[in-house]
């Protein structure tokens, strides 16, 4: 289904003229409201009259984290306090915390991405939705949220954490929709098989997955334990929350960006440069419509790709590769670049292991040194210890097969890794604390 067809479907032509009339808008509006852009374009000789293509974006000047962190907690907003109706944030666990604006249109545009997100995942107005992701600063419960009022869908509210509650009220309330990340999809289907629950029994039928990277293999994985669609969401708290892009349940390749709020670019995550089509590289915004901290170019970290060809759901959008890891979550292991995600795929490829691991990085002496602990399923945890040191070699023969980094492979019992109720915590670098 698709929700604003008129929009969603612009022919790419229509759809870079609006992108460029709001982003020449957007420009001066910065530029009249915002110190810290005023300042920078000033810097670079850019006046608002020199965006005359969308191939100008490159004259304007990144935004990172660091921006909003350094004019924390208003300075980057572009509107008067008065006109905030809303303010989220990051959860400032690394750093200040980053702070993000919505005036009621901003709101009122929030919604309608993501009941358009919701709708390419196949949801519809008659669907029970089980949301769990977090409510509170956090931007995913209360996106998806309203979208899913704006669809006229029936939302279940439940937020995260209370995981056996959660899995009887699936049961008990019949939801067809689940949204949460990949990860505590797989945690919820643990507790509800504690529980004699079976997922397949259940109504349940699409999943609606993000905050986190994840691959294909772990999609195949949730598919076949809950029985569902899992289709992979797309958003960011400072650009706009959940709803930037997402899957058409249709092909499932690619996630559709809304282009017309968001303008994408993919450029050299080193010199910043634009990358080539189709090049992998890093994703970069700007929020062509949003009043209330309008950003320009922000670097997401993110890594993935842009595919511009027409989509058989009838989208014109362009559609980016699923985020295969970020450039600053990127382990540099004695020369070697290793993304969780590359780990991740290995392991689940190797029969009688449990999607749940951490990579555990350390240094002796100028030598880094990555143990992987995951856990093996209750089948071969039952297996002789031979048979489990067996397993071992053989994920660290991968590794080193695949990567080309040799890593320790530490197989614990089930249930050994700790579960998260929101985004897992994949990596403990303790390189910092070892120096």
């Amino acid at each position: 289904m698709i929700f604003d067809m008129e929009n969603e479907t612009l022919p790419r032509e229509d759809l870079q003229k609006l992108q460029l009339r709001r982003l020449q808008d957007l420009v001066a509006r910065v530029y009249e409201n915002v110190p810290f852009y005023r300042k920078k374009l000033d810097e670079r000789g850019v006046k608002p009259e020199h965006i005359q293509s969308l191939s100008d974006v490159s004259l304007l000047p990144f935004t990172e984290k660091q921006d909003l962190r350094n004019h924390y907690p208003f300075g980057l907003f572009a509107v008067s306090r008065e006109n905030i109706v809303r303010i989220h944030s990051s959860s400032g666990t690394t750093g200040k915390a980053t702070v993000v604006g919505y005036t009621r249109r901003d709101i009122h545009t929030w919604a309608k991405l993501c009941a358009r997100s919701l709708a390419a995942a196949g949801a519809h107005s008659g669907d029970f939705v089980h949301n769990a992701y977090g409510y509170g600063l956090f931007t995913g419960g209360l996106g998806v949220h309203y979208g899913a009022e704006e669809l006229g869908a029936t939302v279940i509210p439940v937020s995260g954490g209370g995981t056996r509650r959660q899995a009887m009220l699936l049961r008990d309330f019949g939801a067809t929709v689940l949204t949460c990340t990949p990860s505590y999809a797989l945690h919820l289907y643990e507790a509800a098989k504690e529980m004699g629950i079976d997922f397949k029994e259940l109504p349940l039928r699409i999943g609606i997955h993000g905050a986190e990277p994840w691959t294909e293999s772990m999609r195949t994985e949730i598919e076949n334990k809950l029985g569902i669609t899992a289709i992979d969401i797309y958003g960011l708290s400072e650009i706009m929350g959940p709803g930037v892009a997402i899957e058409c349940a249709k092909v499932k390749k690619g996630l559709h960006i809304q282009e017309d709020h968001f303008l994408a670019e993919i450029i050299d995550p080193e010199t910043g440069e634009p990358r080539k089509p189709g090049e992998v590289g890093e994703l970069v915004f700007t929020t062509l419509t949003k009043e209330g901290i309008p950003l320009l170019r922000y670097r997401t970290r993110d890594l993935s790709r842009l595919n511009t060809a027409p989509c058989r759901c009838g989208r014109t959008t362009a559609r980016m590769e699923r985020v295969t890891g970020r450039s600053d979550d990127m382990l540099i292991i004695r020369g070697v670049n290793v993304f969780p995600s590359q780990i991740e795929s290995i392991l689940l490829e190797t029969e009688g292991l449990a999607p749940h691991y951490q990579l555990i990085v350390t240094r002796s002496g100028n030598l880094d040194n990555m143990e992987v602990r995951v856990e093996v399923d209750e089948a071969a945890f039952s297996d002789q210890i031979k048979n489990l040191q067996r397993l071992e070699s053989k994920i660290e023969k991968n590794i080193k097969e695949f990567l080309g980094v040799t890593a320790k492979c530490k197989l614990v019992e089930p249930k050994g890794i700790e579960r998260s109720e929101g985004k897992a915590k994949r990596i403990i670098d303790m390189r910092k604390e070892q120096a």
